[in-house]
Protein backbone atom coordinates (compact mmCIF):
# COMPACT_ATOMS: atom_id res chain seq x y z
CA UNK A 1 0.00 0.00 0.00
CA UNK A 2 1.02 3.53 -1.19
CA UNK A 3 0.34 6.62 1.44
CA UNK A 4 0.10 9.93 -0.95
CA UNK A 5 0.44 13.25 0.84
CA UNK A 6 -1.39 16.29 -1.41
CA UNK A 7 -1.21 20.01 -0.71
CA UNK A 8 -2.71 22.48 -3.31
CA UNK A 9 0.82 24.24 -3.15
CA UNK A 10 3.35 21.49 -3.79
CA UNK A 11 3.04 18.44 -6.02
CA UNK A 12 2.32 14.96 -4.44
CA UNK A 13 4.69 12.64 -2.04
CA UNK A 14 4.10 9.18 -2.72
CA UNK A 15 5.41 7.36 0.58
CA UNK A 16 5.42 3.45 1.05
CA UNK A 17 3.50 2.55 4.10
CA UNK A 18 5.92 1.75 6.38
CA UNK A 19 7.48 4.95 5.71
CA UNK A 20 4.41 6.93 5.31
CA UNK A 21 2.99 5.49 8.81
CA UNK A 22 6.50 5.72 10.63
CA UNK A 23 6.31 9.67 9.47
CA UNK A 24 2.96 10.18 11.10
CA UNK A 25 3.36 8.35 13.79
CA UNK A 26 6.06 10.98 14.52
CA UNK A 27 3.94 14.32 13.61
CA UNK A 28 0.57 12.77 15.18
CA UNK A 29 1.09 10.69 17.08
CA UNK A 30 -1.00 7.84 15.39
CA UNK A 31 -1.30 6.99 11.84
CA UNK A 32 -4.67 7.36 10.21
CA UNK A 33 -5.28 5.94 6.51
CA UNK A 34 -6.28 9.48 5.66
CA UNK A 35 -6.35 12.89 7.00
CA UNK A 36 -5.59 16.24 6.96
CA UNK A 37 -3.20 18.54 8.65
CA UNK A 38 -4.57 21.79 8.75
CA UNK A 39 -2.16 24.90 7.81
CA UNK A 40 -2.26 26.26 11.70
CA UNK A 41 -0.80 22.43 12.90
CA UNK A 42 2.21 22.45 10.11
CA UNK A 43 4.94 24.02 12.57
CA UNK A 44 4.21 21.37 15.15
CA UNK A 45 4.21 18.86 13.41
CA UNK A 46 7.40 20.29 11.98
CA UNK A 47 8.92 20.53 14.97
CA UNK A 48 8.02 17.08 16.15
CA UNK A 49 9.42 15.36 12.84
CA UNK A 50 12.76 17.87 13.15
CA UNK A 51 13.47 16.85 16.62
CA UNK A 52 12.76 12.91 15.61
CA UNK A 53 15.02 13.49 12.71
CA UNK A 54 17.81 14.73 15.67
CA UNK A 55 17.28 12.16 18.06
CA UNK A 56 17.57 9.32 15.62
CA UNK A 57 21.30 10.80 13.95
CA UNK A 58 22.37 10.87 17.77
CA UNK A 59 21.21 7.52 18.36
CA UNK A 60 23.01 6.49 15.20
CA UNK A 61 25.99 8.15 16.04
CA UNK A 62 26.04 6.33 19.63
CA UNK A 63 25.72 3.18 17.87
CA UNK A 64 28.26 4.07 14.80
CA UNK A 65 30.58 4.91 17.69
CA UNK A 66 29.53 1.50 19.82
CA UNK A 67 29.94 -0.70 17.28
CA UNK A 68 33.76 1.02 16.07
CA UNK A 69 34.81 -0.35 19.63
CA UNK A 70 33.77 -3.32 18.99
CA UNK A 71 34.92 -4.03 16.05
CA UNK A 72 38.73 -5.51 15.24
CA UNK A 73 41.14 -3.70 13.39
CA UNK A 74 40.94 -1.73 10.32
CA UNK A 75 42.60 -4.37 8.01
CA UNK A 76 40.54 -7.11 8.95
CA UNK A 77 37.18 -8.01 7.01
CA UNK A 78 35.28 -7.73 10.06
CA UNK A 79 35.33 -3.86 9.51
CA UNK A 80 34.73 -3.49 5.97
CA UNK A 81 31.37 -5.71 6.86
CA UNK A 82 30.36 -3.52 9.82
CA UNK A 83 31.21 -0.64 7.69
CA UNK A 84 28.81 -1.90 5.12
CA UNK A 85 25.21 -2.30 7.33
CA UNK A 86 24.53 1.28 7.59
CA UNK A 87 20.41 1.48 7.36
CA UNK A 88 18.28 4.11 6.02
CA UNK A 89 18.18 7.14 7.95
CA UNK A 90 15.16 8.77 9.18
CA UNK A 91 16.52 12.17 7.73
CA UNK A 92 16.28 10.70 4.67
CA UNK A 93 12.57 9.34 4.80
CA UNK A 94 11.62 12.62 6.39
CA UNK A 95 13.40 15.15 3.84
CA UNK A 96 10.87 15.25 1.13
CA UNK A 97 8.19 15.59 4.01
CA UNK A 98 10.09 18.19 5.59
CA UNK A 99 9.97 20.09 2.74
CA UNK A 100 6.23 19.85 1.56
CA UNK A 101 5.39 20.62 4.82
CA UNK A 102 7.72 23.87 4.89
CA UNK A 103 6.44 24.66 1.56
CA UNK A 104 2.85 24.52 2.94
CA UNK A 105 3.85 26.95 5.72
CA UNK A 106 5.13 29.07 3.67
CA UNK A 107 2.27 29.73 1.26
CA UNK A 108 -0.28 28.30 3.77
CA UNK A 109 -1.86 25.42 2.32
CA UNK A 110 -3.70 22.44 4.26
CA UNK A 111 -2.11 18.95 3.75
CA UNK A 112 -3.99 15.75 3.20
CA UNK A 113 -3.08 12.31 2.80
CA UNK A 114 -5.10 9.30 1.91
CA UNK A 115 -3.86 5.56 0.69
Amino acid sequence: MLFKFKSQVTSDLIMLEGDGRRLLKIMLGHDPDKGIILVKDLPAAIAKLESAVAQDEAARLQRHQDAKKALAPKDSPQHAFGEALNPVRLAQRASPMLKMLKHCVADPADMVWGV
